[in-house]
């Protein structure tokens, strides 16, 4: 009698994992790299594997630019807006991103300049995004669009952050709440399938084994992603290498 298998389970925590090659066309303001955007949510993490650059943010403390190089980590919370500059044309990164991979299916607004961001219907055609939300594109003319017209914008962000404060960045933040209040009951649904579920297992785990129940330790498994595939695709910042669903492969 075959014995039905064991659930997969998700990534610790059930964090999302994608690998990204930045993209290596100029901007307008003449530096290489991705599209400034902020996340609402979700705190993404970047491990650096290949090439240097630097990430740009704006945030309530002001505008920095970190340098980037192999072997580093760094991470950003929500209400941070980012950019990458790409800046030897070979950064890759290991975006390791929080509740499931959110950012890559809906949770990020992009810079663009203020009268798009107040039109709705204006930033989801400049954004250009996937029939169900997710920051890919299926064109290369519409994510160079995209990143050239959200790199307009973070530019004007930025000059109205020096002349107003942090006024200028509520009104940024104000503008992308109307955009993604829509999507907020999905997004819950995400979190609570994934963060929330793993968060109430290990719950229960510390019960079973404060009345010395092992039972869960007879379901341990080994899972394995293997690599991205050559089919890569457009994402916000670069080419993104994306992962099969969690726990695709079981050894």
């Amino acid at each position: 009698m075959n014995t039905p298998p064991h659930p997969i389970p998700p990534m610790p925590s059930a964090v999302g994992l994608t690998h990204l090659k930045v993209y290596d066309t100029r901007t307008p303001d003449g530096l290489i790299g991705g599209s400034p955007h902020v996340h609402f949510v979700c705190t993404e993490m970047y491990i650096i594997v290949g090439g240097r650059g630097a990430v740009q943010t704006l945030s309530p403390s002001g505008f920095h630019e970190t340098p980037l190089e192999p072997g580093m980590a760094l991470w950003f919370t929500p209400g941070t807006i980012h950019r990458l500059i790409n800046g030897d044309g070979l950064l890759e990164i290991q975006i390791v991103m929080q509740n499931a991979g959110l950012p890559e299916a809906g949770d990020f607004v992009l810079t663009f300049p203020e009268a798009i961001l107040n039109d709705a219907d204006a930033y989801f055609d400049a954004a250009s995004l996937s029939p169900r939300g997710e920051v890919y594109t299926s064109s290369q003319a519409a994510a160079v669009r995209r990143r050239d017209l959200a790199v307009e914008g973070f530019t004007e962000l930025r000059q109205r952050y020096d002349a107003e404060g942090a006024v200028a960045l509520e009104r940024f933040y104000t503008a992308a709440l109307r955009l993604i209040q829509p999507k907020l009951d999905t997004w819950r649904g995400v979190w609570q399938r994934g963060p929330l579920a793993a968060t109430t297992r290990t719950g229960e785990q510390l019960a079973a084994l404060a009345a010395g129940d092992t039972t869960h330790l007879h379901e341990g498994s080994l899972c394995m992603l293997p690599p991205p595939g050559d089919n890569r695709r457009l994402g916000v910042c670069g080419t993104l290498g994306v992962y099969l669903p969690e726990g695709a492969l079981r050894t």
